[in-house]
């Protein structure tokens, strides 16, 4: 019978690109073990929970006019976090900015986000404004540095 040993890597062993390159952006983790960033779209502040597994960004109705979004109805289903068959709108041609990193022509999804913060709510933790997902990871050619609550996004 083989036995498989995993590799642990030490910090030192892992290597941040350049900072000319990449820009440091702090993250917090929440009470549900949530990693929580602080965003803006289109020149104002949210809190956001950044998931890898979500393959779009997204926002609640309720941020519309908060984050001054011009959405449009789409036909597309959303589905996740115990939710399916959701109505969606599409809001593109948006300003992204997380810490120093900036996306000038950002398009999310817009969709009812109540059962995500419901959610958040019974656990104690703080509702959030919407979720960064892959879609900004992959753009952003991301780097989540857990040891140091910090994610590294290339310019």
């Amino acid at each position: 019978m083989a036995i498989f040993g995993f590799y642990q890597p030490s910090m030192k062993d892992i290597a941040i690109p350049d900072s000319k390159n990449y820009k440091k952006i702090k993250f917090r983790i929440s009470k549900t073990n949530h990693l929580v960033i602080k965003a803006k779209i289109n020149g104002t502040s949210g809190e956001f929970i950044l998931d890898t597994g979500a393959s779009n960004s997204c926002v609640g109705f309720e941020c519309i006019a908060t984050f001054n979004l011009n959405a449009t109805h789409s036909s597309t289903l959303a589905a996740g976090a115990g939710a399916v068959g959701m109505a969606t709108q599409v809001a593109t041609q948006n300003s992204l900015k997380i810490g120093r990193w900036s996306d000038p022509d950002f398009a999310l999804v817009v969709f009812d986000l109540s059962h995500v913060n419901s959610a958040l709510q019974q656990h104690k933790a703080k509702p959030v404004d919407g979720i960064i997902g892959a879609d900004v990871l992959i753009k952003g050619r991301a780097i989540i540095d857990y040891a140091n609550l910090t994610l590294h996004l290339k310019v």
